[in-house]
């Protein structure tokens, strides 16, 4: 089933790729490569470094002073008459950025306030036109890197505070973008596409746009320059690699390109003259292991400087990136031109990277007896050396583990370390989730797989972690003809879904599958009490308090005043409506009693976005991309004998009320198809996975919750381990 919502947003997306090419594998490839990237913060905000009337600005950020210190719009547009910033140099900046080890440096071209640091047509509140600097900060830096050999990219507002027909500024920032705004965004991307040469990514932030208005700036940005990636920010997943929050470095595989934006410090990415920046050696080694850890998982590292508003770069963040640079140039081998950590787990002494037949341990903190354990690690070592001075370790080898034995004198103490593990040809890690047959069958839902994430979102605070691949690895007992069966819902019906087994693909359209009936009674199934909490003030994703065994007479989440209340005359399947402010979610908690474990269909209608949990598992997320009204679902509840908690969180920010309603469906009926059959052979790994064919968008969120295969062995089989 494709949903109305997803339906019209397909249509529109579908639209936009006709129109224009993304860019190409290469590209992307070329842009992973960079790893590690400069962003700056700069404008004029610089000039008053946090501080107004005299005062530091305690609240909020200090590049949004404008907002958080309450000052009148003509007011703060008079800053940019103290704006002549003498010590900017773009060429001094380029080779910091070189010195530092990275390869491409970001700028903001105008943040919220609606400066301009480079020379607008469609406005005088620019640098060089409101400011007595009246040079073009954007072009003196474009061209700087192209003179160094850097990749130069742009940071461009979607919300502007000073654009007359723009939204006023909010709370949140993720602000409506007005038709007359959007065509001024419009054209700054043009000038800026046009006339300051080759950008490599354009860096999009904020505001809440339409689908047709992020499909829009992405195709201008394409049609211009094809090989100008766009940032996930531009919303309605519309961008070629996501971002994560600020600051944040996910613990998780990420199956798009991807990139973790960095401060130095948490409070501020503008200049803050009051700043108190601590201790240079902690700092230094704060980023450097944020950096390694990025790049350990397969993302770039874009670390932000901010300069102070006479254009000189702060010392103490100079200092530190030049020795964070010092390192990267003398273990260069172990970040740059190098693939992900393969043991999808994390290491209390470092991080892994790889490159062609050698394994570079990065090293932060001494392990203990001097000795690391790489599990499951196969293939022939030839040797194990430190890479800077070829101090020689040992290793030795299990069935299942390595263990690296570190020099003599070995400390990781004063700097990260690398060793270097080095093989005769390739090497393999096992996979760390391996299904097993069980009683002749292998069944592989979305429960026991491992997943490849990306980040979907309507806007910069309506957003979630979607799953775009889900993967498994397994082993049969014996060695035959496998059937494998797919079963799904009315929730799958219309997707196409590509099945990778053992590297051989089928495609698959999930619908005129065989019905088949659920094997329930509905009639030892209780939907008792119904419980609803709320409103709370809350972001869309995960749950704000702990969902298993919750107490219905004691405050939600714990040490709040948040209460349940019970909902009499509740009816099963009846629509009922909840007033609701953007950013607010209502929890519903219902009770249920099943006399044996048992499936049953529910069918669930929303608003903005779902999140429904099962016993504390969650089972579905589900944000509705088209903002219409409500959105439908169908969810397999795989019920246990006894009480079951049913927990949905409603979440709202583009309606003044959520619909909702909560039922068992109608038809309790499931579809199977039969995919070709594969020969196994026992106690053999083989690795399956599935993901969408033809996504509209590389972000998107599969929402297969009740997808499921079987596989089973012919009846024939014989050959046993």
């Amino acid at each position: 089933m494709i949903h109305r919502g997803n339906y019209i947003l397909l249509l529109l997306c579908v639209f936009s790729i006709s129109l224009f090419s993304q860019p190409n594998e290469t590209k992307l490839l070329q842009w992973k490569d960079l790893k590690y990237s400069m962003f700056i913060h700069y404008g004029i905000y610089s000039v008053l470094g946090g501080v107004w009337d005299g005062k530091p600005v305690t609240r909020g950020l200090s590049e949004q002073i404008q907002a958080h210190a309450g000052i009148y719009s003509d007011t703060y547009a008079g800053v940019a008459k103290q704006f002549n910033p003498l010590a900017w140099n773009a060429d001094s900046v380029a080779l910091l950025a070189k010195r530092g080890s990275m390869n491409s440096i970001v700028i903001t071209s105008k943040h919220h306030d609606g400066f301009c640091m480079f020379h607008s047509a469609y406005t005088d509140f620019n640098v060089v036109d409101a400011t007595p600097f009246k040079r073009d900060i954007v072009k003196e830096l474009s061209d700087a890197c192209r003179r160094h050999g850097l990749k130069f990219g742009l940071y461009f507002s979607l919300i502007d505070w000073h654009f007359p027909q723009a939204s006023p500024i909010s709370s949140h920032n993720s602000d409506y973008i007005s038709p007359e705004h959007h065509e001024y965004n419009k054209k700054q991307v043009t000038e800026l596409l046009t006339n300051y040469g080759s950008i490599s990514e354009l860096w999009f932030d904020m505001g809440s746009q339409s689908a047709q208005q992020s499909r829009e700036l992405s195709d201008i940005v394409h049609k211009l320059q094809p090989d100008c990636l766009v940032s996930s920010r531009i919303g309605n997943d519309m961008g070629d690699f996501t971002v994560m929050g600020d600051n944040l470095e996910p613990d998780y595989s990420i199956g798009v390109p991807w990139q973790s934006p960095a401060s130095f410090f948490d409070e501020t990415w503008g200049y803050r003259s009051w700043q108190q920046r601590g201790n240079e050696d902690d700092k230094v080694k704060e980023k450097l292991a944020s950096l390694i850890r990025v790049v350990s998982r397969g993302g770039n590292y874009l670390l932000n400087i901010g300069p102070k508003g006479d254009g000189s770069i702060v010392e103490f963040e100079k200092d530190v990136l030049l020795r964070m640079g010092n390192w990267l140039e003398k273990n260069s081998a172990a970040i740059y031109g190098t693939k992900p950590d393969p043991f999808h787990q994390t290491f209390a002494w470092g991080n892994v990277t790889t490159s062609g037949n050698k394994m570079f341990l990065i090293v932060r903190s001494n392990p203990k007896d001097n000795s690391i354990l790489l599990p499951g690690l196969k293939g022939d070592i030839t040797k194990v050396y430190t890479l800077i001075d070829k101090a020689k370790g040992t290793f030795s080898s299990t069935a299942s583990n390595v263990i690296i034995r570190l020099p003599t004198g070995f400390s990781a103490t004063e700097e990260f370390k690398v060793i270097v593990v080095e093989f005769k040809k390739d090497f393999a890690v096992d996979p760390t989730n391996v299904v097993k047959e069980n009683n002749r069958e292998i069944l592989l839902n979305t429960d026991n797989a491992f997943k490849f994430y990306s980040n979907s979102c309507i806007d910069y605070n309506t957003r979630f972690r979607s799953t775009v691949k889900e993967s498994w690895t397994i082993t049969p007992q014996v060695t035959s003809s496998y059937t494998p069966k797919l079963y799904y819902s009315a929730e799958e019906k219309g997707k196409e879904i590509s099945i990778e087994i053992n590297h051989q693909e089928q495609v698959v359209r999930l619908e005129d599958g065989d019905p088949m009936p659920l094997k329930n009674e509905l009639a030892s199934i209780q939907w008792e009490n119904i419980y609803r909490l709320g409103p709370i003030e809350t972001g869309f994703e995960g749950a704000d308090g702990n969902i298993v065994d919750i107490k219905t007479d004691k405050p939600w989440p714990a040490n709040t005043g948040h209460r349940w209340e019970l909902q009499k005359d509740w009816q099963s399947g009846k629509l009922y409506s909840f007033t609701a402010d953007a950013m607010t979610s209502y929890y519903l908690l219902q009770e249920i009693y099943s006399q044996t474990d048992q499936s049953v269909l529910a069918e669930i209608t929303s608003g903005d976005g779902v999140i429904v949990f099962l016993n504390g598992k969650e089972l579905l997320i589900h944000l509705n991309a088209a903002k219409e009204k409500t959105q439908h679902d169908i969810l397999l509840l795989q019920l246990r004998k006894g009480k079951n908690q049913l927990v949905v969180k409603l979440f709202n920010n583009f309606h003044k009320e959520i619909t909702f309603s909560l039922g068992q469906c109608a038809e309790q009926i499931m579809y199977s198809k039969k995919l070709n059959p594969v020969k196994l052979k026992a106690s053999e790994l083989y690795p399956v996975s599935w993901k969408l064919k033809n996504p509209i968008t590389p972000h998107q969120h599969m929402l297969v919750p009740n997808l499921s295969l079987f596989f089973n062995p012919d009846s024939k089989a014989n050959s046993k381990k």
